[in-house]
């Protein structure tokens, strides 16, 4: 059986046993906060247990390295959504140890993209329109500093309630632990 058959056959069985019953919540996180966190599949259940979190404490926007590539982007937008719209009063940026991301280098990604049928012509015409994929593709030295360089954006962006604390995490996936990079209180 392939995977989605598999998934969609498990969600049948899921909203048959009304199972669904044990996860309800309002839209509002119920502590009141947002947390932007890596994709790592390491830090899916993780955050949650280390934190002391339940289904519907908070909001979560997760992608590679938590980060905020671009002030008017698509997490940048989620926070301030989450901000204005849906009751979350404080941030928190959750980098991690060990990630994938940091490590990241554009060049294997090229020539992986370049295997799987992206022509040269593609990234060229790319960085010829101002997307310099390369810096784009680009991973961070440390953790630290990226999780401070994130606060920083969301801290100076002209559409942020000034008053909303932001937060630095990072925490290791290992173990659960979370060391403070920045507290805003």
């Amino acid at each position: 059986m392939r995977l989605l058959d598999t998934l969609l056959e498990n969600n049948e069985k899921f909203v048959e046993n009304k199972d669904y019953l044990n996860y309800q919540t309002s839209k509002t996180p119920d502590k009141k906060v947002l947390i932007v966190s890596c994709m790592d599949s390491r830090l899916t259940e993780l955050t949650y247990k280390a934190l002391g979190l339940k289904n519907g404490d908070i909001k979560q926007v997760k992608n590679a390295g938590a980060m905020i590539t671009h002030p008017y982007g698509s997490t940048m937008r989620s926070i301030l959504v989450a901000v204005y719209m849906l009751g979350v009063e404080e941030v928190i940026i959750m980098g991690h140890n060990d990630c994938g991301f940091g490590a990241l280098k554009p060049e294997p990604i090229l020539k992986e993209m370049h295997a799987r049928g992206v022509s040269e012509e593609v990234i060229n015409t790319l960085m010829h329109s101002g997307i310099d994929v390369v810096d784009w593709l680009q991973g961070f030295d440390s953790v630290e500093e990226s999780v401070a360089e994130n606060i920083k954006i969301v801290k100076q962006h002209p559409l942020m309630d000034k008053n909303v604390p932001v937060h630095g995490l990072v925490m290791d996936p290992g173990t659960g632990a979370v060391e403070v990079i920045h507290n805003d209180y």
